[in-house]
């Protein structure tokens, strides 16, 4: 759900580790060109603040995927958060979006979707959808996706923000995401935002020969990983980061080990 956070603490954390993980993640690097869906306005007052974003939160550190770069810098994140927090909405940290759940920091949604890889022709599903960022930058980079929420108001405020922005490609349901999204499978990209203490294996099943899953997991201490499926359906596994997410609820928090 947005790389949530429960406490303040927790805020400060998450964007705490996002500074740190800067300094020593390698740079994941595609040179396709990118397919907006709903560009902003001329006039808009935060241009610039975007382009300071892009500039000192991920170029100047190793978000270095061209196509990344330029959708984070087109993408409108200040609507996406409470119009009283638009001033601060292009600031290096998570921001709360209501019911006690935050919107990912910038680089966190850079880094995750440069891990992701996604090509103009590719399907992709996040399970956390939240306010909707993530999902609006997926949106300019995919044909198609697919958002699963668990909070009933998030997905309905995040289903009419896509409507109002423009995203056509852009499909969301409230649900536990933890079996993903059946009926739409395979994916080529996946994207969860919100840590189970093991992988899936619903998520997995659903990834495409090919395709890349990106998922925070663990408890106490997490991790950013990348799942990567072979085109012989072998999988392998890469621990990017460490990281700070709200943990994943329903069937997750049930079958927790």
């Amino acid at each position: 759900m947005q790389a949530r956070t429960l406490t303040a603490f927790a805020l400060l954390a998450a964007a705490a580790i996002g500074v740190f993980m800067a300094f020593w993640l390698n740079p994941f690097r595609d040179s396709a060109e990118p397919e907006p869906s709903a560009s902003p306005r001329d006039d808009d007052p935060f241009a610039a603040a975007r382009r300071r974003m892009v500039e000192w939160q991920l170029a100047d550190r190793d978000i270095s995927d061209a196509r990344v770069l330029e959708v984070m810098g087109r993408v409108a994140r200040h609507r996406f958060v409470p119009e009283e927090l638009w001033k601060q909405a292009y600031e290096d940290y998570p921001l709360p979006i209501g019911l006690d759940q935050t919107i990912s920091q910038p680089y966190i949604v850079a880094l995750m979707t440069q891990l992701a890889r996604p090509t103009a022709d590719c399907k992709a599903l996040e399970v956390g959808i939240g306010s909707g960022y993530q999902s609006a930058v997926l949106a300019e980079l995919c044909k198609q996706v697919y958002g699963i929420e668990i909070l009933q108001p998030l997905a309905n405020e995040a289903e009419k923000r896509m409507a109002e922005l423009g995203y056509k490609n852009v499909v969301v349901r409230c649900g536990d995401g933890y079996q993903g999204w059946p009926e739409h499978a395979p994916f080529d990209v996946i994207l969860v935002t919100a840590a189970p203490d093991h992988v899936p294996q619903p998520l997995i099943d659903q990834l495409a020969p090919g395709g890349r899953l990106v998922i925070p997991v663990g408890r106490h201490f997490q991790a950013l990983l990348l799942i990567e499926k072979q085109p012989d359906g072998s999988i392998d596994r890469t621990t990017v980061a460490p990281v700070q997410f709200v943990p994943m609820t329903g069937e997750a928090e049930q079958k927790r080990k």
